[in-house]
């Protein structure tokens, strides 16, 4: 990356590489360093205005639509705040007893998987400020990019899950987000899923013959996102002399038609679920599913390949690291959700609202967040995470 690249903030969702670094910097500044070490000097008062995300309880903000707006501090200074932050974190953790280490282990548990999520977020936050440059440039030297395109993966095909009474959320050892608590019984009608996630040839299949046209597949609200959009296609998509390219972090490439989809919004997800004549699984679907069937997790992201994306295909059914899943489930919370006390009840509980679940991980995502349990959410319009299609059938 140049320093230009740190600061750009093209729309509302997106956030400056720099920010990214300053806010998980910030995380741990102030929910372990300032109510935690003795005599511990802030390094600048100004960055907790700066750099606070939406934690109302610690204070006012610069608004989100604004962080591109920080040209300063500059991007040196930046760096020089998480060399301090880190130092004094080293600091305070060795100076700690094992008693006092226990008591702080779960806020720095939690700042550590909250940096894994904004590097997920970095990656994507970046794609997107480098796909809408004009000159379309690589984050990868683009000589790393595969030389042949991947393989067909097969038709689709379907498995069964019986009808039944299931156990839905997380119970276990290691650390889950509050929103994967507490563990609770569903009931699920039997119903087929797909062994595979659906492809860039697939969907494209969807947008030639007129799915982009027809409100029939479409919800109310997404035929009306429809109109509004002058590119009826995924996001990076581009079509010159009459074939599709797409952006990727290695520049314009042809677009591999045997690749996973990717840049799909819900309501692009649910269309082509109708037109195809089936739908999307739920949250809990997808979950039970995944017990049921002994997904193939894919190995951490293999930069080669032109989206971050795993080799498609293979024995089994993989339900891990290609793509994030739509879901055909609102992002509420389980029945024994209980929000934390304070700023750290901020992180997820309020957000319950207009959202939709999206399961599996993608890519990007960090390997050790990858888990049956995680739930993702976005609003339905909103397409710059690599988010993608599987299929699902009510059996009747």
């Amino acid at each position: 990356m140049s320093k230009e690249d740190y600061v750009p903030q093209p729309v509302v969702d997106i956030s400056p590489p720099k920010w990214h670094l300053a806010h998980t910097t910030w995380f741990f500044e102030t929910f372990v360093l300032r109510p935690g070490k003795k005599k511990y000097r802030t390094f600048n008062p100004s960055y907790g205005y700066l750099f606070n995300s939406y934690y109302e309880t610690v204070g006012e903000r610069v608004l989100r639509p604004d962080r591109g707006n920080i040209t300063r501090p500059g991007v040196d200074e930046i760096f020089e705040y998480r060399n301090y932050v880190d130092k004094e974190m080293l600091e305070y953790l060795q100076s700690l007893d094992e008693t006092e280490l226990q008591n702080v282990l779960d806020v720095i548990n939690l700042g550590l998987q909250h940096e894994q999520q904004h590097q997920e977020l970095l990656f994507t936050d970046l794609k997107y400020i480098l796909g809408h440059n004009p000159l379309f440039p690589a984050y990868l030297d683009s000589s790393l990019q595969p030389e042949k395109p991947g393989s067909f993966p097969g038709p689709l095909t379907y498995s069964e899950i019986p009808e039944g009474l299931y156990e839905i959320g997380f119970d276990g050892d290691g650390f889950c987000f509050d929103n994967e608590k507490g563990q609770h019984k569903i009931f699920l009608h039997a119903f087929e899923v797909a062994d595979r996630l659906i492809t860039n040839g697939e969907y494209l299949e969807f947008m030639e013959s007129g799915g982009y046209r027809n409100f029939r597949y479409w919800l109310s609200e997404g035929w009306d996102w429809v109109n509004q959009q002058r590119n009826k296609c995924p996001l990076y998509w581009i079509q010159r002399d009459g074939k599709w390219y797409h952006y990727t972090l290695h520049g314009l490439l042809p677009v591999d038609m045997n690749e996973p989809l990717t840049h799909v919004n819900f309501y692009e997800a649910d269309a082509f679920a109708a037109w195809r004549g089936k739908r999307l699984l739920t949250e809990f679907e997808w979950e039970i599913a995944c017990q049921h069937l002994s997904p193939v997790i894919p190995p951490q992201a293999n930069l080669l390949n032109t989206n971050f994306l795993a080799p498609v295909g293979g024995e089994g059914f993989h339900f891990f690291g290609d793509v994030w899943e739509w879901t055909n489930s609102a992002y509420l919370p389980y029945p024994y959700y209980s929000k934390a006390k304070g700023a750290i009840g901020e992180y997820n509980g309020k957000f319950m609202i207009n959202q939709m679940v999206l399961k599996g991980g993608s890519c990007v995502t960090s390997k050790d967040h990858i888990r049956i349990t995680y739930r993702n959410f976005f609003h339905p319009h909103l397409k710059w995470q690599f988010s993608g299609i599987r299929l699902a059938n009510t059996i009747m």
